[in-house]
């Protein structure tokens, strides 16, 4: 299970390296492949290899009334693998469509991770923590 924040930069070629806490983990489970897509929310998720082939299914199983959901997810997913220091090339699409430039964070979140641009991330993150919490948190104790 992948969890934490990591502030990380792109370099020149829209490459990004991946914290060593999860690159040794993602090496010895899938050998460094990776696939990356969007994410509804103008992130991407980056999916070690088994974990997209299951989100994969799932999403390919939806009915045609999903179809753009679909393109949206299968169509621009790209499969990656991580070079020998641990880098993982971001395509240039991917980065646009997150408006990913430099300055990005990576979070854990369980079987994968999201990839946002930091500026984007920092001010959705200050927009949710001034609204309410949702429903399903009002019977939650912290």
């Amino acid at each position: 299970m992948f969890q934490g924040a990591s502030s990380l930069s792109l370099d020149a070629k829209g490459r990004l390296s991946v914290p060593t806490r999860h690159r040794d983990v993602l090496s010895a489970t899938t050998g460094g492949q990776l696939t990356i897509t969007k994410h509804p929310h103008g992130c991407l998720m980056v999916f070690p290899r088994g974990e997209w082939e299951q989100f994969r299914q799932r999403i390919a199983a939806l009915p045609m009334s999903a179809q753009w959901w679909k393109r949206i997810f299968l169509g621009n997913a790209m499969d990656c693998e991580m070079d020998g220091t641990g880098r993982v090339l971001i395509s240039p699409e991917l980065r646009a469509a997150a408006g990913i430039t430099k300055d990005a964070v990576l979070l854990g979140m369980g079987n994968h991770f999201e990839l946002w641009d930091a500026e984007t991330y920092a001010a959705q993150e200050a927009e949710a923590m001034q609204g309410e919490m949702p429903d399903v948190f009002k019977d939650f104790s912290f």
